[in-house]
């Protein structure tokens, strides 16, 4: 087997998130600083096909099976720290004026030990659907972020 489909052990513990501007028209703006931080855990990246069932006459061993819609699970980001505000500021932005149309690309970067990407997941045209903030408690040592959950309309996976 050639070496470039073989993987080194890949640890998910250590990874990254970029976010990029867009808009439903198609035009892409640059990435933008949303998050200085980052977020400890990131669950949700699944995507799910119902298959279409073909009955056909005359066919008895099974049916065909054919490619069908495809649904993608919201993506929840969890306990994140960052000192800007802008998460919190999409999704006032969105939720508040009906800015439906205002999306986000997100990039979440998986990386070695040595801290280079290895694998991607990009996110089109994110949606932010739940900001959770922390707790308020004078005994807790948490900060930031408790959760964002993301809908997206499209999730592909890339190597660097």
């Amino acid at each position: 087997m050639s070496k470039e489909y073989l993987l080194d052990p890949l640890h998910v513990f250590r990874f990254e998130i970029e976010f990029t501007e867009t808009q439903l028209d198609g035009t892409v703006g640059s990435a933008v600083p949303f998050c200085k931080g980052a977020f400890s855990e990131c669950t949700g990246l699944e995507a799910t096909m119902d298959p279409k069932v073909i009955k056909e006459g005359g066919r008895n061993y099974g049916m065909a099976q054919r490619a069908g819609q495809v649904t993608f699970a919201t993506v929840i980001l969890k306990r994140g720290i960052t000192e800007a505000r802008h998460l919190w500021q999409w999704f006032e932005f969105v939720s508040k004026t009906g800015s439906y149309a205002y999306r986000i690309n997100a990039t979440i970067k998986l990386l070695d030990g040595a801290g280079k990407p290895k694998l991607k997941w990009i996110l089109t045209n994110a949606l932010p659907v739940k900001f959770k903030s922390p707790d308020l408690n004078a005994a807790a040592v948490e900060i930031g972020i408790e959760e964002l959950h993301l809908a997206h309309e499209g999730m592909s996976v890339e190597r660097p």
